[in-house]
This record gives C-alpha cells, sequence and structure tokens, in this order.
C-alpha cells in the first residue's frame, strides 16, 4: 500500500497545476492565472510500489464561475522515457526527494490501475491516510473478459480520451458537472464508468461522473 507522507513539497501540487492547468485544451479559465483550491480525490496503489498515482480533482474560483477539473497525476522518482510531453513538473519531497510529476493519462502504471479498478481488481483509496480505502468512488464493468491497457491519450476541449487499436475508449472527464439528484444512469453504450464525490466552492458535497468506457478493449 502507498504511504502518505507528512511532509513538504516544494513547489506545492497546486503550484504546479497553477502554471500547467492554462496549457491544457481543456481548461475553461481566461488569460490570467487559475486560482485553485483542492476539493477531493483519491489514489490508487502501485503494486511495485514505485510510482504515485492520485486522482487530484481542484477547483479554480479565477472566473465569473467556479470550475472543477479532475487530474490524474503519478510521481516517480526519475523521469519516465518518452513523456516529456506529459510532464507537469518536478518537486522536491521532503522524505522522497525530487519527484517528476506527470499528467497521469499519459502514464502506462496509472491507466493499467485504472483499468483495475474498473474492472474491480483495485480499489480507490483515501487521498490523505494510508491503507484506507474510500467509499467515495464507484466503479462499474459489465462487459466481457479483460481490458486491455494498451491505451493512447488524447485530449480535446471537453476531455481526454484513452482510446485502444481495437476502438475501445475510455473518456476521462476534465472539468466535472455535479450529476442530478435521483439514481445515476449510464450513457447509451457504455459498459463502464468511474463516478467520485468532490466539495463545491460552498462547502456542498456533490458526486459527478469521473470516466465513461465504450467497448471492452480486448485484442
Amino acid at each position: 500500500m502507498a504511504v502518505i507522507h507528512r511532509t513538504t513539497l516544494k513547489p506545492t501540487k497546486l503550484e504546479l497545476l497553477t502554471s500547467w492547468l492554462p496549457s491544457r485544451p481543456w481548461y475553461r479559465g481566461g488569460a490570467g492565472k487559475p486560482t485553485l483550491a483542492k476539493a477531493g480525490g483519491f489514489r490508487l496503489d502501485d503494486p511495485q510500489g514505485e510510482v504515485g498515482i492520485e486522482f487530484m480533482v481542484v477547483t479554480d474560483s479565477s472566473g465569473p464561475q467556479p470550475v472543477t477539473y479532475l487530474v490524474p497525476l503519478t510521481y516517480r522518482g526519475a523521469p519516465l522515457d518518452g513523456a516529456e510531453h506529459a510532464l507537469v513538473g518536478t518537486m522536491k519531497h521532503g522524505v522522497l526527494g525530487q519527484r517528476w510529476a506527470y499528467d497521469g493519462c499519459h502514464d502506462p502504471v496509472l491507466v493499467a490501475r485504472l483499468t483495475a479498478l474498473i474492472e474491480g481488481r483495485a480499489q480507490a483509496q483515501d487521498q490523505n491516510i494510508s491503507d484506507t480505502p474510500t467509499g467515495d468512488v464507484i466503479a462499474s464493468y459489465t462487459g466481457e473478459g479483460p481490458l486491455s491497457t494498451d491505451f493512447t491519450a488524447t485530449d480535446d476541449q471537453e476531455s481526454t480520451a484513452l482510446t485502444t487499436p481495437q476502438g475501445t475508449t475510455l473518456r476521462l472527464h476534465r472539468a466535472l458537472q455535479p450529476l442530478p439528484d435521483g439514481p445515476f444512469l449510464p450513457p447509451r453504450g457504455a459498459t463502464g464508468h468511474i463516478t467520485g464525490a468532490w466539495r463545491t466552492s460552498e462547502d456542498t458535497r456533490v458526486r459527478g461522473v469521473f470516466a465513461v468506457l465504450h467497448g471492452t478493449g480486448r485484442a
């Protein structure tokens, strides 16, 4: 299980994201810097214990209306070969030393654990407490057979699409929207989904869709 260290980060995660978010095509802010606050999220464990995996939910209050973003991140002790385009930045960790933070949609370790979560082979963990599952994240899979992890990530103005050569798409929503009250109805044709919770700028707890899967992803 991943260990959550109570230590310092320089720069902080929010400081890294303040510089990085405006470069994303799905960023909805203006020309100025975002004003970010942590709103929620969860972690996944790397079975090898090498890569930190975190799904951060942050709210930007710099514009006329707050916007909440889902930001999957991985933290590594050395650069990830071939992923220079996905580097969010580097940090100095008070216990672990230099850490490289990546957009996790381009990190094969996060993608593998995300598919395991959808299939029910992995459990979402509390964002702030070691070895503690969280009940805020609900995953569902109705497809047949194991999912492929051979995904290629592509950003658009709304989301990040992880697509396999067989045409399966796992779409991560980037700008999150609260679900209406009542039972959740997955999109037509979906074979899996992930929902999660966060707190709004008014400190109200809401739920929304984090990701939707279409297809089985089998080779």
